[in-house]
This record gives C-alpha cells, structure tokens and sequence, in this order.
C-alpha cells in the first residue's frame, strides 16, 4: 500500500488496529489461565468480551468505507503479548505474578488508547463521523480497562504483592 495521504495513513492504521484486536481475541484468554486473582481474571474475561465487539466495529468502520477488513500485522503489540506469555510461564508468588499480568495488561491498554486516539482523531479530520462515533466507543472502553487494571492493581494484587518478602 502507497502511504500518500491520510486517508493511505489511517487505512494502514485500521489494518493495525484490526490486527491488535484480533490478536487480543487470542491472548487474553491465555492470559486469565495464568492469572491467580478472581477479581482479575473477571476482568480480563470481561474485556474479551469487549474486545470481540470492538473486532466488529472495526469490521463496520471497514464496511462503511466499502473497504474488506483486513488486518497488518502489528509486531508491535506481538512484543508486548511475547512478554505476558513469559510472565504466564514464570514460577513465583501468584499475587507477584498477577501484578506483571496486570502490568502487562496495562501496556496492552495504553497501546490502544494510543491507536484510537490517533484513529479518532485522523477519522474527524477526513470527515468521517460514522467512524468517529464508532472509534470514540472503542477508546473510551480502552480507557475504562485501563482505570479498571489500575484499581485492580492497587486495591489487592499490589499490596498481597509487596507483603511477599525474599528471606
């Protein structure tokens, strides 16, 4: 694909975030087998969940553009997703390595409030407002995830986390 305009710019983009989604669609359930926290795996099955919606939002910004949904591959959300299955394989104190999960989930998640941003903002710039109201959906769910990790995080897995102690 010629990268000549932003409307070249933010299909590639769509291709990217349709790839990181269908990526995700495949990780996060790996992701809850390893993790030890009921509270933390509920949330990551709920955000599955979400994930596999926005794959079809994705799919009608697509259609709406009378474009086939496509993905690009995205090596870069493929490195943070090699680094959480690393963590899953890890021994150790199970709140230490929810903690990395969660981490790692978080990593995820300011990737694709990134991503969306971009595309939302790329989407009202081209005149676009079908796919504004349908990206502005998906980035503010990232952005709730994140909010929701991060309360995880600091309400139980990292205080069990830091009470592990190396004798």
């Amino acid at each position: 694909m010629k990268l000549e305009s932003l409307r070249d710019a933010y299909m590639d983009q769509l291709r990217d975030a349709y790839d990181v989604e269908e990526q995700l669609v495949k990780a996060l359930p790996k992701m809850m087998k390893a993790c030890a926290s009921p509270e933390l795996k509920s949330a990551l099955e709920e955000h599955l969940e979400q994930t596999k919606i926005q794959v079809r939002r994705l799919e009608r910004v697509f259609e709406s553009m009378g474009q086939d949904a496509k993905a690009k591959k995205c090596v870069g959300l493929r490195g943070i997703l090699d680094e959480g299955e690393d963590i899953g394989d890890e021994e150790g104190e199970f709140a230490v390595r929810d903690a990395l999960l969660i981490a790692g989930a978080q990593k995820v998640e300011h990737y694709e409030i990134a991503m969306y941003g971009t595309l939302c903002t790329w989407a009202e710039q081209l005149g676009d407002r079908t796919a504004v109201e349908i990206l502005r959906e998906t980035l503010e769910e990232e952005k709730m995830a994140d909010k929701k990790l991060t309360q995880i995080a600091e309400s139980s897995i990292n205080p069990q986390a830091a009470q592990r102690r190396v004798a």
